[in-house]
């Protein structure tokens, strides 16, 4: 049975306007919780986003003995490892299947403790991310791993030392696992094709604060040098690009105007070229960013996903629905997970015309092609999108469903939005002030009746 609390009854053909705030990364804040565990002295962290996989982390950390505290101003954590310790095996196969980030504690554990235990992972479901990449990069530092019917119980008997890793892929999770791990390693560490993400430039800033020595070349290599003690940090995580381009692409997608404080024009240039391709305007200041449809058409555009500087994966999803308002068609090569763009079936019941094919439809050949992976589609608009059930199926799967919600003519019922949490702050709070037309079901025992009649009243979201 459905959770009634885990749905959405949103009625859609009203634009978004107002201003929300973005505030640290997703892709960051979780991954510099774990670094405090390398530090011999507390840790400050600022500008963290209220979101599940923060609080996962932090009970993460107070399991093994990390006391996490709010810090004087709002979104600070005050986090201190002093008393690390190993923790239960249960409490931490409690956390299992709610997040990846558990496979980040690695490193810090096996340095501070000698052993961990890591238990089975979670995440979104768009594609391979193999945790063999992990693995390997661990075992190449000294750790021994053991697979257990709970999950992989990890050792270095001789310690772990510094060694030279070259990524297949350049690989965010990898990239941030030596990082974490070579950081503390006796000598040099050498990691190319490694992943330059300005997630992984923050998070590099953190452990530099620390008093690790780390530089990064222009052709992707990373050099880490361990060193023997680190300290506390004190540090303000830069604000979340991907949340901010999800609701620039629904000012798009709904011809509305949304001013999103907090976004950065540095971090997200490629998709501020690809927007005003698209034909969305935008004007930058110093405190965010405003995202606007000024009327017309908008422009059909080719699109390929990379890894940065190229256009991001999660960029891709909310773009998407955008386009389908788009005069002519679109196409769409997904290069860096081969099963995102599944989700556009949904869009498809909603009266979208899109087309997926195995082959790569971008300017140049990737992984994926000849590997049977519907990772390419053709976008043809414009196309009046319906009102539909709707089950999120990944976090910008689903903020991507909830997009298409808004901009579509009736009522849509939105199964799922719980996920949307794991990387959106206040999202109902935030829907709210864009004017946006949602309930929950049973809410004052009307929005059920107010669904059956497509009715669009606006309820207040708490």
């Amino acid at each position: 049975m459905t959770d009634i609390a885990d749905v959405l009854l949103v009625h859609g053909g009203t634009p978004l306007e107002g201003e929300i705030r973005v505030r640290g990364a997703k892709n960051l804040v979780p991954k510099a919780m774990v670094a405090a565990l390398l530090g011999s002295a507390p840790s400050r962290l600022r500008n963290v986003p209220d979101i599940r996989d923060v609080r996962v982390v932090r009970g993460l950390l107070q399991l093994h003995g990390v006391t996490v505290s709010a810090g004087e101003e709002p979104g600070e954590l005050v986090l201190d490892p002093t008393r690390v310790e190993s923790a239960n095996v249960a409490d931490i196969d409690a956390h299992a299947g709610s997040s990846r980030i558990p496979i980040l504690f690695c490193g810090p554990l096996l340095h501070r403790l000698g052993h961990a235990f890591i238990p089975g992972l979670g995440g979104c479901d768009i594609g391979g991310r193999p945790i063999d990449f992990h693995f390997d990069v661990l075992r190449k530092f000294g750790a021994t791993i053991e697979k257990r019917d709970d999950g992989q119980y990890l050792e270095a008997p001789r310690g772990l030392r510094g060694c030279r890793i070259r990524l297949p892929y350049p690989s965010v999770g990898s990239t941030e696992q030596v990082l974490l791990t070579a950081v503390l390693a006796e000598g040099v560490t050498e990691l190319t094709n490694a992943a330059v993400e300005p997630e992984i430039e923050d998070l590099i800033c953190v452990l530099q604060k620390m008093g690790a020595i780390i530089s990064v070349d222009t052709d992707r290599t990373i050099r880490i040098t361990g060193v023997e003690t680190l300290g506390g940090y004190t540090h303000r995580a830069l604000p979340d690009r991907l949340e901010a381009a999800s609701w620039a692409s629904a000012a798009l997608a709904t011809e509305g105007n949304i001013y999103v404080r907090g976004a950065q024009q540095r971090s997200m240039m490629t998709f501020l070229n690809t927007f005003r391709k698209v034909g969305g305007a935008f004007e930058i200041d110093d405190a965010g960013i405003r995202f606007w449809h000024p009327g017309g058409p908008l422009n059909a555009i080719a699109l390929e996903t990379d890894v940065h500087p190229g256009f991001q994966t999660d960029w891709q999803q909310p773009l998407v629905v955008a386009l389908t308002q788009a005069s002519g068609l679109s196409i769409v090569h997904e290069t860096v997970y081969e099963s995102r763009l599944g989700f556009t079936s949904a869009l498809n019941q909603m009266g979208a015309h899109i087309q997926l094919y195995r082959e790569c439809l971008g300017g140049s050949a990737c992984r994926f092609g000849q590997r049977n992976f519907l990772h390419s589609a053709v976008v043809s608009g414009p196309t009046k999108l319906q009102g539909a059930d709707l089950v999120i199926p990944d976090l910008r799967g689903g903020f991507s469903y909830l997009i298409a919600a808004l901009a579509a003519q009736g009522t849509s019922r939105v199964h799922g939005i719980d996920l949307i949490n794991r990387g959106y702050e206040n999202f109902m709070a935030k829907l709210e002030s864009l004017g946006a037309h949602v309930e929950l079901p049973g809410q004052d025992g009307e929005a059920d009746e107010a669904a059956a009649d497509g009715d669009a009243a606006s309820v207040a979201v708490a």
